[in-house]
Order: C-alpha cells, then sequence, then structure tokens
C-alpha cells in the first residue's frame, strides 16, 4: 500500500472534471508530496493529454495495480461492481449534484435497459457500502443520500468542491479569454443548454438517445443576431447530432472535458431536471426549464424531491417559442431573478463560498494525517 497515492475517476473515466477535479486541483497545490493518478476510459483519452496528468487506462493491469496500491479512491459515480475495497483504502464518493429526480431507494421502478429494481438497488447498495466518505452539497442533500443510498457512514456536509470556482474571481477579461479560447464571438450573449438524459430513450445500457424537442430554425432567426446556444448532452448520451446548419449559432460542446467554463461564460442556463441549475444558481444568471416532457418524466419515469413547479428558480416553458418569450422577459427585466430565487439559494447553495475544497481535503485527511506524515514510507 502507498500510503500517498490517490486515484481519481470521474464520470466512469470519462471526463477531467467535477468534484474529483476540484479536489484533485487543491491537493496538487497544497500537499505536493502525494503521487495524484487519474483513471481514465480510453476512448475519452484525449480529454485528459493537456493537462499534465498522471493517468492509468482504466481497466488494464496497471489500473488493477494502482486501485489495489492506493490509500484513497476519489470518484463522482459507482465503480466497477467487481473489484474489491482493500482494508487499507478509504474510498470517498463526491457524488455529482444536488437531487431533483428520486434516487436508488426512494424510486419505484427503473427503466433503463437490462436492469430491474431490485437488481438496480441491491448492486447500488452493495457499492455505496464500499464508501467511507460521502460529499453533500447540502442539509437537504445529505438527508436524502443517507435514505436513498442506505449510508451510514461520515457525510461531509461541505459544499460541491466543483462550485468553488464559480465564487471565485469572474471579471469580462477571465470571460473574454475562455470565449476566444473556444473559438467563441465576443460580441454575444451566451445561453447554455444543457439537459438530462430520460431513462426509457436508449441504444443500450449506458447508451441513451436524445431528441432536442426544438425548433432550430426559429431559435436562430429570433436569438442569433445577439445570442449564440453552447449544447451540453448528458455524459450518457450517445447522439452525435448535425449541426452544421447553424454553424456560428449552435456550439457543441458536449464532449468538453469540464461544464464549470462553460458555466462562467454564460450568461443564461437553460435545462430541464438535471442538477446543473443547483450549481449554476450560484451565479445568480437566468435560468430557464425546458420541460415539455414534465408529467411524463416526473410522474412516471423518476418523481421529484420537490415540486419544480413551484420552487424552481426560473420560469417553466413547453415550446420553443415560450424559450423566446422567456428570454425576451428577462430582457426587459434586466435580467431580473424570481422572486423565490432567494429562498432556493439559501436552502440549496448556503455551503457554497469558494471553500469546500478544502473542507473536504481537511476531513478526510485529519483522521490520517498525523500517521501519513510520521511514514513516509510506502509498504
Amino acid at each position: 500500500m502507498n500510503k500517498k497515492l490517490i486515484i481519481f475517476e470521474s464520470f466512469l473515466g470519462k471526463q477531467f472534471s467535477c468534484n474529483p477535479r476540484a479536489l484533485y486541483e487543491y491537493i496538487k497545490k497544497n500537499y505536493p508530496d502525494y503521487t495524484l493518478i487519474w483513471s481514465v476510459d480510453k476512448k475519452h483519452i484525449n480529454n485528459f493529454l493537456n493537462h499534465d496528468l498522471n493517468y492509468v487506462k482504466r481497466f488494464s493491469i496497471s489500473w488493477i495495480i494502482a486501485m489495489t496500491k492506493s490509500r484513497y479512491w476519489i470518484s463522482n459515480s459507482r465503480l466497477p461492481y467487481w473489484i474489491p475495497k482493500p482494508k487499507h483504502t478509504i474510498y470517498i464518493q463526491t457524488w455529482h449534484g444536488t437531487p431533483l429526480k428520486k434516487l436508488v431507494m426512494d424510486m419505484n421502478e427503473v427503466h433503463m435497459p437490462g436492469i430491474d429494481i431490485e437488481k438496480y438497488k441491491k448492486d447500488f447498495c452493495q457499492e455505496a457500502n464500499k464508501w467511507d466518505y460521502l460529499i453533500s452539497p447540502n442539509t437537504y442533500s445529505s438527508e436524502i443520500f443517507s435514505r436513498a443510498f442506505q449510508f451510514n457512514k461520515t457525510i461531509i456536509e461541505s459544499g460541491y468542491p466543483r462550485n468553488d470556482i464559480l465564487h471565485q474571481s469572474i471579471n469580462e477579461k477571465s470571460i473574454t479569454n475562455v470565449k476566444l479560447q473556444f473559438g467563441l464571438p465576443e460580441n454575444k450573449k451566451v445561453i447554455l443548454y444543457a439537459p438530462t438524459w430520460r431513462d426509457n430513450q436508449f441504444y443500450d445500457q449506458g447508451r441513451y438517445k436524445f431528441d432536442l424537442n426544438l425548433d432550430l430554425d426559429l431559435l436562430q432567426r429570433e436569438l442569433s443576431e445577439d445570442y449564440i446556444i453552447l449544447l451540453r448532452l448528458h455524459y450518457l448520451v450517445a447522439e452525435n447530432l448535425d449541426l452544421k446548419k447553424y454553424k456560428n449559432f449552435i456550439f457543441d460542446f458536449s464532449n468538453h472535458e469540464d461544464i464549470r467554463d462553460l458555466y462562467l461564460i454564460s450568461d443564461m442556463l437553460m435545462t430541464d431536471y438535471s442538477s446543473v441549475f443547483f450549481d449554476f444558481a450560484n451565479l445568480f444568471r437566468p435560468i430557464i426549464f425546458y420541460v415539455y416532457d414534465l408529467e411524463e418524466y416526473r410522474d412516471k419515469l423518476r418523481g421529484f424531491y420537490f415540486d419544480l413547479e413551484k420552487n424552481a428558480p426560473g420560469p417553466l416553458v413547453t415550446t420553443t417559442t415560450g424559450i423566446i418569450k422567456s428570454i425576451r422577459a428577462f430582457e426587459a427585466n434586466g435580467n431580473k431573478m424570481l422572486e423565490n430565487f432567494s429562498s432556493f439559494y439559501n436552502k440549496f447553495c448556503y455551503l457554497e463560498d469558494g471553500n469546500a475544497s478544502r473542507r473536504v481535503v481537511e476531513a478526510i485527511f485529519s483522521e490520517n494525517l498525523a500517521e501519513i506524515n510520521n511514514k513516509n514510507e510506502d509498504y
């Protein structure tokens, strides 16, 4: 066992992103004597090549050896059920969102391919039993996680590390630099469209279909003079959309490594039931909910933990025309938030202050730091 070896993984090895990335960057800066290695899906290796990272290919012999030797595993989604957790390994599950959609033990049925509800719950709870720590962004999430995941070990209620960057210095110069880096026009406002996946629309296990259900021609006619749209599909969605007709208006960033960059340059978020709206709310920028299938998603597919129609921090619309009207309304009101935005923020974002990574790392290391510092050798 190597007492200073940490393995990181984000979204099944597909991205250099989310809470694991934020923790990685904090540890690299503040604990430089640690060896930090990323678990990488070989089909997505390009997302990791330009970051001066140590990495191993997921499921390779080197990966198995590294997983076996490491002191810490840090992941934001489930690891393969077949890999045992060594007794010397501490497994930190960061998870990847504040829950709107019902999770695991709170679900009555599943619509995912090749999975029945009893097996899904059993497999998930076996995985959760391996976790030593679970990170939570707020009290609301802690209560749901402990019940839905059947988790009775340590929950670190810290805010999400991935949102630290949203509370650090953001200015027009930094936003312009990111736009230039991505080849985006500087003189247009940015709408980020980040929808989630639908459990019952799939090609096969782990590969989901997605239909935009948008009148793109209408959006282009009405908005292209002042806006561009950044499209960010969920990591489980397998669609390759043909957007050539909308060049210089719609930009597909579905395979971009980390959505946090897109948050920073976006003037407005459009989503549906994705947890991204909890994160984006930290920026106090407008949010539109495009929920054309609200009844089916809420009542048949997943179910919600709270009434989205009453508590959403933005308007709910079901048509492309409704989207345009909401954008015009925000323009007319100087991007003024809804009256219930403050109560939403105070319930879900109150811990976010730019220091969640520090709180998590100090909580994890506190129990082991003295031992680690007293024994520099690996064994």
